[in-house]
């Protein structure tokens, strides 16, 4: 496996305050054969209130749910839990044996829908499913599906956010599915990311069985657990990883959470680094390593040299346009979540002046580079349109672009795999 770590300059200021990227890259190995794969844990939340009437989104829902856990082998578990303001378990945490599986398809091909969101509610009950058998080698995940706000129970974002964190540190990871335009995506995002797993925006009701077996496909073909990165990073030097991934520091090590990847599935991670002031011609090394639970990947750590310089030297050294290239496309989407909620909010010329800036700043260092200068054009394109009112589906669209971007999936959400 190719495991490979490059920055974008190798000199840096003696003056100090130099900002270098390291741009990490590899992929994940390829799946063995099914009877080979780790068993897995899931729960099925799904809303079945009264919003999920139209468009045959609760008939959608039972088959997305009947299909799913068609998917799944005998010593897979599974539960099922559907809710509006009141809370039902369909089927308890079980075997996924072919009684199990008629059975909870007869359970499914009877709900309505009804009812106002108690969201909290039923997500921490299939939470809860799952955790009755929490099994250190055995993923456990709840799969929460909603086109609607929390109105019932919990319905703070910072509240549900630290749930979801406290489930993930217990070993239940949390993804989630938003269909249509009235469910907030900033909620749903966050308990994602907090719960260690990820969030889908389903614009159309016909797409929920697609989105739901592609989480639960990915999640059956986990090859490497809990995967991390570190640098060891010399005294003085600040990092701050550019996607969105649970990040923390001890001591001189920066530890990156990639959580669970799946077959093939290709990675690129960028880190910024700020250096102090040194002498001319004084070197600083840092170095990262990839870890696993289970030691999926093996792979020797890389070591990386800067070296101090004066202005002069420091302004005409060459750049590696690749990492440039991530970098910029990383800020551009830290950019367009921001024009997103300034958008929201009515705050127009705030949200056209952050997408303006960053295309200024990426025109600042493309030179005659085709892709760059490319990118900071249509972010300027696209500044105009953040100046005018935009409908809650446009910005549903625009926020999940970004929240993929920084978190290295495709723009569907889904995981990025070597072809």
């Amino acid at each position: 496996m190719k495991f490979d770590a490059r920055t974008d300059r190798v000199l840096i200021r003696a003056a100090g305050d130099s900002r270098r990227y390291v741009m990490v890259s590899f992929t994940a190995p390829v799946a063995p054969p099914k009877a080979g794969r780790y068993p897995i844990n899931v729960a099925f939340v799904l809303d079945r209130s009264g919003s999920m009437s139209p468009e045959r989104k609760i008939e959608l829902v039972q088959e997305a749910a009947d299909k799913a856990i068609g998917m799944l082998r005998e010593d897979d578990r599974f539960s099922v839990v559907i809710y509006d303001d009141k809370i039902d378990v369909l089927m308890e945490s079980t075997c996924a044996s072919g009684e199990a599986k008629r059975a909870v398809r007869q359970q499914l091909e009877r709900i309505t829908a009804r009812g106002s969101t108690n969201l909290s509610g039923g997500w921490l009950t299939g939470c809860e499913q799952a955790a009755l058998h929490i099994n250190s080698d055995v993923p456990a995940k709840c799969l929460l599906l909603t086109d609607g706000l929390a109105n019932q129970g919990i319905v703070s974002t910072d509240d549900l956010t630290r749930h979801a964190s406290e489930l993930r540190q217990r070993g239940v990871l949390t993804s989630t599915f938003g269909v249509g335009r009235d469910f907030d995506e900033r909620l749903l995002q966050n308990m994602a990311e907090a719960g260690g797993g990820h969030s889908y925006f389903i614009e159309k009701a016909v797409q929920i069985p697609d989105f739901l077996t592609s989480e639960l496909g990915e999640t059956l073909e986990i090859v490497a657990r809990d995967v991390a990165l570190q640098f060891s990073l010399p005294a003085g030097v600040d990092a701050e990883p550019l996607n969105r991934f649970r990040h923390g520091r001890v001591g001189d090590t920066l530890r990156l959470e990639l959580g669970n990847l799946v077959s093939g599935q290709e990675m690129r991670v960028v880190t910024a680094l700020r250096f102090p002031a040194g002498g001319i011609g004084d070197v600083l090394s840092a170095g990262v390593r990839l870890t696993d639970r289970d030691g999926a990947f093996d792979t020797a750590p890389i070591a990386m040299n800067w070296t101090f310089a004066d202005h002069k030297d420091n302004d005409v050294q060459v750049r590696d346009r690749v990492v440039d290239a991530a970098v910029a496309e990383l800020y551009a989407a830290k950019a367009r979540d921001e024009a997103v909620e300034y958008n929201r909010r009515g705050e127009f010329s705030r949200a056209k002046a952050v997408m303006t800036r960053t295309a200024e700043r990426i025109i600042g260092y493309a030179g005659n580079d085709p892709v760059l200068n490319q990118l900071a054009a249509n972010m300027v394109q696209e500044a105009g349109e953040y100046e005018e009112h935009m409908d809650a589906m446009a910005l549903k669209e625009r926020s999940y672009e970004s929240h993929h971007m920084l978190r290295n999936r495709d723009p569907q959400g889904k995981s990025r795999r070597s072809s």
